[in-house]
């Protein structure tokens, strides 16, 4: 047909469009219509929701400490022993009676990629006889391993590990069945520098499976965590293939503002209702204050004791907060520090696993399973608070937003060097300390522990003998018998002794070089 004829005049044409497509566009617009009024729902039960799953998959499983376990998909899929094989993928493994420890008892579980063993006799046990290979991870990586996995980026160069066996390949994988000897290390990293830091390669994690836990889900499967519950949940809900979602209610779509959505309907493939019982780890409250003279703190009425010898190490380390604040805290001694801080200052407590704005421990009734620290223990939060994930968590950590960190030691280097997470034969794992320590040119490391240990050795050494957190990170060693600032250069200087005590006193204690401040002064608690 010549090109002439096929010529219409634009009004015809678009009239003649119009005619024609019309019934074609009302059938979409009434299925649009109908999609979006009646859509289809995720919700199985959880025998169906586990039952497409088969052997020798990695499995996500958010939670934290007992914090947003999804504990019925787990006791669903133990009921499916013949899902075996499973490579387990999880901050840790809770607790005998809760969490991924059950797949680990019933034999399911071959592997766990981890941050902490911890408490857990169980998990401890299956590692040390060689029953299961463990791939211990600092915490952030894990986080940011499964965030970037889930946005289809395949590997990252991080600073945490860097240094310390994470990178060098020498993390026990798996020992003989006497726990003594090693059978498989881990790989080494590839290490590159950028901007005169080195940062090492890790590799993305994308699953074939994931369970997590929400508070809220939607039918479609938009989900909305509670506080501290989101932990690990949301970013494992974008990283594998089929996710599963347990939620503690489940609404019609639209009961969730939009604005609340913490995690699309897009990644989930399908939703249970939760049965499991939510427990909390370790409940800790506020202390009733004693109105009589009990009041008097150990360093009054016995200041020879080990608490008195706690005491001063805190309050002189509750000095170092400086007003305005973002502060890190590690467990134990750390944590006590904000009881000393002045009422002039003021500070912001950050927790990684998902908690911006600490409060103190709850008072007796007020607990919240959903309210944990990164000790796993009950907290509250503080006016203007804020909650989210572990991997944006981690985010501000190495990109340095949190102004300074006090953690405890084992051993502590002349030039800076961090020990604290294991011992030769005894690896508990590190949790999100190398993170923590990754960035000390921004986030300033202060250490708080005894001068010397239970035995009188040195705990500040010219090289330390445990395994490494982190290579010249430590800016302040805070003891109870003298504080040194510590250089990457030139090393340590004594800046602080416990009154009644020389230099003299602490180089028998020390077995590393320091010179002595001309500013020397008493420890001033």
């Amino acid at each position: 047909m010549p090109l002439i004829s096929r010529i219409v005049p634009f009004g015809a044409a678009r009239a003649a469009k119009t005619a024609l497509c019309a019934p074609r566009a009302v059938a979409v617009l009434v299925q649009l219509r109908s999609l979006s009024t009646h859509p289809k729902s995720k919700v199985v039960s959880p025998q169906d929701a586990v039952a497409p799953i088969q052997p020798d998959i990695t499995l996500l499983c958010g939670g934290f400490g007992l914090s947003g376990v999804p504990d019925t998909l787990i006791d669903a899929l133990k009921a499916r022993p013949e899902v075996k094989g499973i490579t387990a993928v999880s901050n840790n493994a809770g607790t005998a009676s809760s969490g991924l420890s059950k797949l680990l008892e019933s034999g399911q579980v071959v592997k766990m990629i981890a941050s902490y063993i911890g408490g857990n006799a169980i998990f401890e046990n299956l590692y040390l006889t060689g029953q299961i290979d463990l791939e211990l991870t600092p915490q952030g990586t894990l986080a940011e391993r499964c965030r970037a996995g889930g946005a289809g980026i395949p590997a990252f160069y991080t600073r945490a590990g860097y240094g310390t066996w994470v990178q060098t390949g020498e993390l026990p994988v798996r020992y003989d069945e006497t726990g003594k000897n090693v059978l498989k290390f881990t790989q080494p990293k590839e290490v590159r520098e950028f901007d005169g830091k080195n940062y090492i390669l890790e590799n993305s994690i994308f699953a074939d499976v994931a369970f997590i836990k929400a508070y809220k889900v939607d039918t479609l499967g938009n989900c909305y965590f509670r506080m501290a519950a989101r932990n690990f949940n949301s970013a494992f809900g974008r990283a594998a293939k089929y996710t599963v979602v347990e939620a503690e209610n489940i609404v019609e779509p639209g009961e969730i503002d939009p604005s609340d959505v913490h995690l699309p309907g897009i990644y989930v493939s399908k939703i249970i209702q939760s049965t499991a019982e939510k427990k909390i780890e370790i409940l800790t409250l506020q202390k009733e204050k004693p109105t009589d003279s009990s009041s008097a703190s150990a360093l009054e009425t016995d200041p020879n004791s080990s608490a008195a010898r706690r005491e001063r190490i805190v309050r002189r380390a509750a000095k170092e907060f400086k007003d305005g604040d973002y502060a890190n805290l590690g467990i134990g001694m750390p944590t006590l520090a904000p009881g000393f801080i002045g009422s002039d200052i003021s500070v912001t407590l950050q927790s990684e696993n998902g908690i911006l704005g600490l409060g103190p421990y709850p008072k007796a009734g007020s607990e919240d399973p959903d309210l944990i620290n990164a000790g796993k223990e009950t907290v509250t939060v503080t006016p203007g608070a804020s909650f989210f994930g572990s991997e944006e968590s981690f985010g501000m950590i190495r990109s340095g937003r949190i102004n300074m960190t006090i953690l405890g030691a084992m051993q502590v280097s002349q030039y800076g060097d961090l020990a604290n997470w294991g011992l030769p034969g005894r690896v508990k794992g590190m949790g999100g300390a190398m993170d923590l320590v990754a960035n000390p040119d921004k986030t300033r490391v202060v250490v708080v522990m005894d001068l010397v240990d239970k035995k009188g050795r040195p705990k500040i050494l010219k090289t330390c003998a445990f395994p490494l957190t982190g290579v010249k990170c430590v800016s302040r060693i805070i003891t109870d018998m003298a504080v040194f600032d510590v250089s990457p250069e030139t090393g340590l200087t004594l800046i602080e002794v416990q009154e009644g005590l020389t230099p003299a006193d602490i180089e028998a204690k020390v077995d590393a070089p320091f010179t002595v401040s001309p500013d020397l002064t008493t420890i001033q608690v």
